[in-house]
C-alpha cells in the first residue's frame, strides 16, 4: 500500500513538472493560454504585466491563490483523499513555475501551441490517471457531478471560450486561434491517457460480489445491481456487478477492485445516457 501511494505522489509531481515546463518553455513567452484555470493565471499574468504596470506577478503565484477557495471546497465536498493529491498538485505545479525559468524554445508559435498542449495534456492526463487533479475546474466539475446529474462541459466551454475571447481581444486576434489549438492539443492527448467522458458504466465480473459491494459503498455514493454469471469456459458460478460512475470515480473504483478482487475481470464503457436515479440518495 505503501509503495503504490509513493508511486501515486511520484506522477502527480511528475504531471506538475510536464505543466510547468509546457507553460514556463513554450506558452508564456508566445501568449499562447492553456484550459482552465491555468489559462486564467496566465491571462491575468499578461494583464498586470502589460495593461496595469504591474510586473513580477508570476502565473504560478495566481494560480496558487485561484484554487484555494476550490480547495477548501473540494474538502468538505469531494473528499479529503482527492482533494488532498488534487492540492499537491497544485502547490508543486506552483513551485516548479518559479524553479524552471521562463525561456523561449521556439519562435514559431505553432511549435509552441502544439508542444505546449502536448505536455500540458500529458501533465493532466496522468494526474487524472492516477486518481488526482490538477485543481481548479476539475474539482468543480467534480462536486458539480456529485451534487447534480448535469453535463458538466458547459463550464469547460463557458471558460474557456472566456479565455480565448479574451485573448484576441487584448493581444493579436491569431492568439486566439493559437489558443484554440493548444486546447484541441491538450484534449486529445488527455483522451489518449484518460478517459474524458463524464458517465462510465462499470461490469465487474467476480467470485467476491458481497465484499465488493461493501468496499464500494463505503468509499463511492452509487448504487449497484448484482446480477448471477457463470464462467463458459470454467463453468465457475459468478457474480456480475454493474454501476455507473463518474470519470472522476474511476481511480477509486479501480483500487477497491484491486484491493478486494485482483482477479476480477471488469469492463468500463462509456455511458451516453442514463434515466432514473444516478445517485443512492445520502438525504
Amino acid at each position: 500500500m505503501f509503495t503504490f501511494e509513493m508511486k501515486r505522489i511520484f506522477i502527480v509531481l511528475l504531471g506538475a513538472v510536464l505543466n510547468a515546463m509546457s507553460l514556463n518553455l513554450f506558452l508564456i513567452e508566445a501568449n499562447v493560454y492553456a484550459s482552465g484555470f491555468t489559462g486564467t493565471a496566465q491571462l491575468l499574468t499578461s494583464i498586470f504585466t502589460d495593461f496595469l504596470g504591474v510586473p513580477g506577478i508570476s502565473t504560478g503565484l495566481i494560480l496558487f491563490i485561484l484554487n484555494i477557495p476550490v480547495a477548501i471546497l473540494g474538502w468538505y465536498k469531494v473528499g479529503k483523499g482527492f482533494t488532498i493529491y488534487s492540492a499537491v498538485s497544485v502547490a508543486f505545479t506552483t513551485l516548479f513555475l518559479e524553479l524552471i525559468p521562463v525561456e523561449q524554445l521556439s519562435s514559431d508559435i505553432i511549435l509552441n501551441a502544439v508542444f505546449g498542449g502536448v505536455l500540458g495534456g500529458l501533465g493532466v492526463g496522468i494526474t487524472l490517471k492516477w486518481g488526482a487533479s490538477t485543481g481548479g475546474l476539475d474539482i468543480i466539475a467534480m462536486i458539480l457531478s456529485r451534487m447534480k446529474d448535469r453535463p458538466i462541459g458547459i463550464y469547460f466551454l463557458f471558460i474557456n471560450s472566456a479565455i480565448i475571447a479574451i485573448a484576441g481581444f487584448l493581444y493579436e486576434p491569431e492568439n486566439a486561434l493559437y489558443t484554440l489549438l493548444t486546447l484541441y492539443v491538450t484534449t486529445r492527448v488527455i483522451d489518449a491517457i484518460h478517459t474524458r467522458h463524464e458517465k462510465l458504466t462499470a461490469m465487474i465480473i467476480t467470485t467476491k460480489a458481497a465484499d465488493l459491494e461493501k468496499a464500494i459503498h463505503a468509499q463511492m455514493v452509487r448504487g449497484i445491481t448484482t446480477l448471477p454469471a457463470r464462467g463458459a469456459f470454467t463453468q465457475q458460478d459468478k457474480n456480475m456487478l454493474v454501476m455507473v460512475i463518474t470519470r472522476y470515480e474511476l481511480y477509486d473504483l479501480q483500487h477497491i477492485i484491486h484491493e478486494v478482487d485482483p482477479h476480477a475481470f471488469t469492463n468500463i464503457v462509456q455511458t451516453t445516457g442514463i434515466f432514473g436515479f444516478f445517485r443512492k440518495d445520502d438525504q
